[in-house]
């Protein structure tokens, strides 16, 4: 069994930037597709999350309360279901939802109204790293560090040589 670093606790307390990946989420739904579900491949051992940022009602949609809500696990992996948008045009056309982070797998429906209604944010993909390879990169690196500081000592501790004295003619 292999043993994977965990991106999230290294030992500054930040997280590795350069094993994070983040893309553009954008899904409508309207009266012909009334659900979304967000979901990534099981044997991916990444981890993903799905930030969303913003629930708006398109300019064609028409003056009617739009109610989405989503289908996600609690902490006990128990479904649940919670409304996150209460959308009417001539009221509330927009939600900022301020970057509320899910992890999928995770369904948006459309209850009521005919949308559309358009769900933005980002995909975010925490990648694992094997541990061994980890350490052969560390040794690498170790190793060329070692190396330099050796060349460094050789300079330094080359002998001192006499300078000659130059005969004036």
């Amino acid at each position: 069994m292999a043993s994977f670093l965990d991106l999230e606790s290294s030992e500054d307390g930040e997280k590795a930037s350069g094993c994070v990946s983040h893309f553009v989420f954008g899904c409508e739904l309207n009266s012909a597709t009334r659900s979304f579900t967000f979901q990534v491949n099981e044997e991916d051992d990444s981890d993903h999350s799905l930030v969303l940022s913003t629930v708006c009602l398109s300019a064609s949609a028409k003056d009617e309360c739009n109610i989405v809500e989503l289908v996600g696990r609690d902490y006990q992996n128990k479904e649940v279901t919670v409304p996150v948008a209460n959308l009417k045009s001539s009221c509330l056309p927009m939600v900022s939802l301020h970057n509320f982070e899910l992890e999928p797998p995770v369904t948006f429906h459309l209850r009521s109204g005919s949308g559309p209604v358009h769900l933005s944010g980002r995909h975010q993909i925490f990648h694992r790293r094997d541990l061994s390879e980890f350490s052969e990169e560390e040794e690498e690196l170790s190793e060329e560090d070692d190396s330099a500081e050796e060349d460094e000592e050789e300079e330094e501790l080359s002998p001192i040589k006499p300078a000659k004295k130059q005969r004036s003619s």
